[in-house]
């Protein structure tokens, strides 16, 4: 613990990421620029957010960290539509997607008891829950927008033919959602047997009983699939009307740049 403990070992953690940019290097993939951000701003968010967290721990006000959470919702859904370039209102829509997500999963867990209303169960878990939804919302934007421009003639035929606008991108919006949702359903078809989450596994090396480290993380595999379902269900059921008229005509092409 006292290796992982030390600015050092996460100084010389960097010698993986310095495999990663070569990798990219090497097969021209153009990733080297992306790479070192990411590098950067993880390191400053996370010493932030940090500070931040400790703050309103001290605070023990509720408030607060509801309103740190409704900064994360909100950074969240600005990410999403980022990724999600030429998808008529993608901000909003992914941003009302992560909040109903994170608000009904959060709710029900304090509703039954589950976790206690505090800073310290809420933040973290939280985190999960705004992370996970709104790279679920990405996905399902991204791929509907994809979709969309691929399968155009597709659509206008459909809608020509006398399909509602659901109708006509009722595949494409299947697709998106079996793609935003496939992943977590494997990670959690897997978990414990190909790999150990994060949550259980920080609590294991932070000196925690296993076993309540397991109940932790069963709490919040069932928590992620909620909080994903949610949010690629609505993220997908408001944008896919933004790409049609009121008169279910489908809108001139937007270009993603």
């Amino acid at each position: 613990m006292e290796g992982l403990g030390t600015v050092a070992s996460a100084l010389l953690a960097l010698g993986l990421v310095a495999v990663a940019v070569a990798l990219s290097f090497r097969e021209k993939l153009d990733l080297e620029g992306e790479m070192g951000v990411a590098v950067v701003r993880a390191f400053v968010q996370l010493a932030a957010v940090g500070y931040v967290i400790n703050f309103v721990f001290g605070l023990d006000s509720l408030g607060y960290v509801a309103l740190l959470l409704a900064a994360m919702v909100g950074f969240a859904g600005w990410t999403s539509s980022r990724r999600a370039k030429g998808v008529p209102r993608a901000l909003p829509h992914a941003t009302l997607a992560i909040a109903v997500a994170a608000a009904c999963t959060l709710g029900l867990l304090l509703a039954l008891g589950v976790v206690p209303p505090t800073g310290r169960y809420l933040i973290p878990l939280g985190g999960m829950v705004v992370g996970n939804s709104m790279n679920a919302a990405s996905l399902v934007l991204a791929r509907l927008r994809d979709d969309v421009a691929e399968q155009r003639p597709k659509v206008e035929a459909a809608l020509a033919l006398g399909a509602t606008s659901r109708q006509a991108i009722a595949p494409i919006l299947k697709a998106s959602l079996k793609g935003a949702m496939i992943p977590l359903i494997d990670s959690t078809k897997t978990v414990g047997i190909v790999s150990l989450p994060g949550a259980m596994a920080g609590m294991i090396i932070g000196g925690a009983d296993p076993l309540e480290a397991v109940r932790l993380q069963i709490v919040v595999m069932y928590m992620l699939l909620g909080s994903v379902s949610i949010a690629a269900m609505l993220s997908g059921l408001l944008s896919y009307r933004a790409f049609f008229t009121a008169r279910h005509q489908l809108r001139p092409a937007t270009p993603p740049g």
